[in-house]
């Protein structure tokens, strides 16, 4: 489990965006696109602050899907779409490569939950293999929107869940499940800030505590992007250099 601190978030996002280039050309040069799921929070901006200016990167054959989402309008504060849509990072993809969740929905996380699924069944016709997921990382240790002590840790058959008694606001989301997260070919998680420091190692040094983040398992590893703030607690034979 790789994991890479950073001076401050512009050497972070330096970092990712070279990370994610490299990920974007294998993919594309294995088979012909570039798969990605990311999520919400303080993750888009710090994914897209370079990334969004790299001409190397070939957006136009990137899929972009989410790892979760909130039951709101596309143009809503609180919509992990718009966090994304603001960078100006997808001005750079296709518009039909842009997955988003139905939000004439409204409310209605069963419907969006089960309309996600047949987005993603679509595309992979298959048990998903994303090329990369993004996820942050919240102070609990939850990750997507899979909380500690929620039954959807558990969920073994759908792909995309509903949940509606979500511990944070707004209540009502969709998440991508681990058999989901975990058929990823890779995963990467992005945290900054000193508010993340206890949480992260523990995480990293109490991997028996089975938080939502330690249940992440994909086909390969798992790598840490995180400022200095946030591994200011963790044992630096722990950190390995990028």
């Amino acid at each position: 489990m790789p994991t890479y601190a950073f001076a401050n978030t512009d050497a972070l996002s330096s970092a990712l965006n070279e990370f994610v280039a490299k990920k974007s050309k294998e993919a594309i040069a294995d088979h012909g696109a570039f798969s990605v799921a990311v999520s919400g929070g303080s993750l888009p901006k710090l994914l897209a602050a370079d990334l969004k200016n790299n001409k190397q990167v070939d957006f136009t054959k990137w899929h972009i899907f989410w790892a979760d989402e909130r039951c709101v309008p596309l143009d809503d504060a609180d919509s992990n779409y718009n966090e994304l849509k603001k960078t100006g990072l997808l001005d750079h993809v296709p518009d039909n490569n842009v997955h988003t969740i139905n939000a004439s929905f409204g409310k209605d996380a069963e419907k969006a939950a089960v309309d996600y699924q047949a987005q993603l069944q679509e595309y992979f016709g298959q048990l998903p293999s994303i090329d990369l997921i993004l996820l942050g990382m919240g102070p609990d240790g939850h990750c997507c929107s899979l909380f500690p002590g929620h039954p959807l840790l558990n969920e073994t058959t759908r792909w995309v869940a509903p949940i509606v008694d979500s511990p944070k606001p707004p209540p009502e989301r969709i998440t991508l499940t681990f058999p989901v997260v975990n058929n990823a070919k890779a995963v990467a998680f992005v945290t900054a800030g000193e508010g993340k420091q206890d949480m992260l190692q523990k995480i990293l040094e109490q991997p028996d505590l089975q938080l939502p983040c330690q249940r992440v398992k994909p086909q390969g590893p798992v790598y840490w992007f995180v400022d200095q703030a946030a591994a200011g607690k963790v044992q630096k034979d722990l950190i390995s250099e990028y």
